[in-house]
C-alpha cells in the first residue's frame, strides 16, 4: 500500500491482495464496479465488502460497471 493512497480490504477469498481469475473450464463473467463518492469512507484496514457497501450508502455520486468474459482453454 502506498502512503495516503487508501486502505486495503479483504477479497472474496477472505485474504488481502489481488487474486487473479482461476475458473474451471468454460466461459465465466467478471463484474467490475467503480463508484464516485462525495467523501472518504473512513474504514479500517481489512474492511469487508459488506462494510464498504454500508459506508458508501448515501455517498454515491455516480457508478459504472464493466462485465468481462473469460474463456478457459482447459478442458
Amino acid at each position: 500500500m502506498l502512503e495516503g493512497s487508501g486502505i486495503q480490504g479483504k477479497n472474496d477469498a477472505d485474504q488481502f491482495g489481488y487474486t487473479p481469475p482461476c475458473p474451471p473450464s468454460g466461459i465465466h463473467r467478471y463484474f467490475f464496479k467503480l463508484y464516485a463518492l462525495d467523501a472518504p469512507l473512513g474504514l479500517d484496514f481489512g474492511a469487508t465488502k459488506e462494510q464498504v457497501e454500508a459506508a458508501m450508502e448515501n455517498h454515491i455520486l455516480a457508478t459504472t460497471e464493466l462485465i468481462g468474459r473469460y474463456k478457459s482453454n482447459v478442458n
